[in-house]
């Protein structure tokens, strides 16, 4: 009996897992589809936004029978709490990349980003890409330490955040008011979307120490 209960606890982890790869392709799809104003890309984002929130829906539907069943005490609490967690954190994310690519959509066929920004932007999506992939790496391996390296990547996304802010409000800004709310909502789902997967991460830091980082 407890066996199946702590293989419904692994399986509770593998669908966290899941919910990271699937974040993961939805902002590299949507970075693509705004740098390229690929429209097609851009509609697969928003789609398959009901595969992520069908995963998050069986987590909790999981961790729901778990309570009722087993009344987890102790790390075993711990590990279905921070899974509810980790699991709305990752759903705000899949979120965050369709709002990526509905700004894709909704300037096609013209791409939102001018020239001189789309550098950053993809930098952007890039560091994305690493801080999800590292977070469901850490959720994987339940590893403190590489779980706590992810503030330094988040850094990195702040960097840019405040640089699209400067080039925005530079007097060498010459795209209108439009193009700027455009950047202005961007930076803040990368941003946003960074912040979340931190989130993932110190929950993995609480799951295996009992405490969250300062």
């Amino acid at each position: 009996m407890r066996d199946a209960y702590h293989e419904e606890l692994d399986a509770l982890t593998d669908k966290l897992v899941e919910m990271t790869r699937l974040v993961r392709s939805a902002i590299s799809r949507a970075t693509t589809s705004l740098l390229d104003a690929d429209l097609t890309l851009a509609e697969s984002v928003i789609s398959r936004d009901e595969e992520v929130n069908a995963t998050f829906a069986d987590i909790e539907t999981s961790i729901f029978e778990l309570m009722a069943r087993q009344q987890p005490v102790a790390v075993d609490l711990r590990m279905v709490i921070t899974a509810l967690r980790m699991g709305t954190d990752l759903e705000r994310m899949g979120d965050l990349a369709v709002h990526v690519a509905k700004v894709a959509r909704l300037r096609h066929p013209d791409s939102a980003i001018p020239p001189e920004l789309r550098s950053t932007i993809l930098e952007m999506g890039q560091i994305a890409e690493t801080l999800v992939t590292k977070a469901g790496s850490c959720v994987a391996s339940r590893d403190v330490e590489s779980a706590l390296e992810l503030e330094q990547d988040d850094d990195a996304m702040d960097r840019l955040h405040r640089r699209l802010f400067r080039k925005i409000l530079s007097k060498e800004w010459e795209h209108g008011v439009e193009p700027a709310i455009d950047i202005t909502l961007v930076g803040r789902y990368y941003e946003r979307y960074a912040d979340h997967a931190v989130r993932v991460a110190q929950d993995v830091v609480y799951l295996v120490t009992g405490t969250r980082p300062s």
